[in-house]
């Protein structure tokens, strides 16, 4: 078993920190937040005073972060105290231009490094279903891989350095314009007199399927497990599915790729946001055209 140093420990680093435990690891942990860091310890993460203890001596530094600029901070500091040949895994959904830099600070260091940030939310941290899709050397991959197992069901190595940052970018672009669409035809449907249920029950097996309406279908019913049946509580809060889109925007931006669709649900999602639903579930947004209709 290793010994891990965990750095981030809230919705998603906790429960991802409480698995590495579960699976009998060593797990080191530190947040800024003391209540998060308390919470944690109920688990079996053992608390550290500062980021610099938690790494001393670990085998695998994991961080999970909000922001690309946090990271860079992070791994500044982390970076002095890890021993060479450490494994550092960044697991925040990040810029790849900020995950690029991170792996030369790793290289620097004569560490190994990997972005590898995940996808299914709380729910999945909770119950180590989480999807990593992950960008780096192969050597890095091959010894994260156990480590990411303890978290995750599925572990993708899409490329060298910041692929996974670019694959999660990529597939949250799908997600945030699949759910505003499977939101309109709800809402239509409502229009017309059709049935939530008889949606459902056409759509979630016929050309219109997808992860949106029949995992996670934004209207009550259907989907038993959706956050739509439990106050749209998230799950995935908006506000993160906001910073998701805009970090596609600005991939595209510097990439010269076309995405309209991309570019208008992450202007929907500021507006959802601006109107005070950023800590919902990004399924919510249903309500706003249902306002507007």
């Amino acid at each position: 078993m290793a010994r891990i140093a965990f750095i981030g420990l809230g919705n998603m680093g906790g429960p991802m920190a409480a698995n590495l435990v579960k699976s009998g690891h060593e797990v080191l942990g530190f947040d800024l937040a003391a209540s998060v860091l308390k919470a944690a310890e109920e688990s079996g993460v053992k608390p550290a005073s500062h980021a610099s203890q938690a790494v001393k001596d670990a085998e695998i530094i994991i961080t999970m972060l909000p922001q690309g600029r946090h990271v860079l901070t992070a791994w500044t500091d982390i970076l002095q105290s890890a021993a060479q040949g450490t494994l550092v895994i960044d697991c925040s959904t990040i810029d790849v231009e900020s995950s690029r830099k991170a792996h030369e600070m790793a290289k620097a260091a004569s560490c190994l490094s990997l972005d590898a940030p995940v996808s299914g939310g709380t729910g999945g941290a909770s119950a180590g279903t989480l999807t990593f899709m992950t960008g780096g050397s192969e050597d890095a991959f091959a010894k994260a891989k156990p480590i990411l197992e303890a978290m995750g069901k599925k572990i993708v190595h899409c490329g060298e350095a910041g692929a996974g940052q670019a694959a999660k970018i990529c597939n949250n672009m799908i997600l945030g314009i699949s759910m505003v669409g499977v939101c309109e035809a709800f809402v239509l449907a409502e229009k017309l007199g059709l049935s939530h249920q008889a949606l459902f029950d056409v759509a979630s097996t016929s050309s219109g399927q997808c992860w949106s309406i029949n995992t996670y279908c934004p209207v009550p019913g259907p989907v038993p497990t959706s956050p739509a049946n439990n106050d749209y509580k998230p799950g995935f809060a908006a506000a993160l599915m906001l910073k998701d889109l805009r970090l596609s925007q600005e991939a595209a931006l510097t990439s010269g790729a076309s995405t309209p669709l991309g570019a208008e649900a992450a202007q929907l999602y500021a507006l959802f946001e601006k109107q005070g639903n950023g800590g919902r579930d990004f399924s919510a947004i249903i309500e706003m055209f249902r306002e507007k209709a």
